[in-house]
């Protein structure tokens, strides 16, 4: 869930935020928006961290994870992908 909710800050950060700040000259919007991204980032990865203790994940499982965090649509397509492993 903190995956999702992370995953849409960076939409909206990326979608939205930058295009205020550059297009209408409004540097507030990516100050907001990049701040909750940045919380959402750090629960995310501390999330990530517990996930991967708890559940015994390999460190490959873990670092796919992560590098789909850092991607725009990553997190929307490693969920797809989660779900599957968690019926394997």
């Amino acid at each position: 869930m903190v995956g999702l909710c992370e995953a849409i800050s960076f939409v909206v950060l990326l979608g939205i935020a930058m295009p205020l700040k550059y297009m209408w000259h409004m540097p507030i919007a990516v100050k907001i928006a990049g701040s909750i991204h940045g919380i959402l980032f750090i629960t995310f990865c501390i999330a990530l961290v517990r996930a991967k203790f708890f559940a015994k994940w390999s460190i490959g499982r873990a670092a796919q994870i992560f590098i789909a965090a850092l991607l725009p649509f990553g997190p929307f397509v490693i969920d797809h992908k989660m779900k599957q492993w968690e019926f394997n």
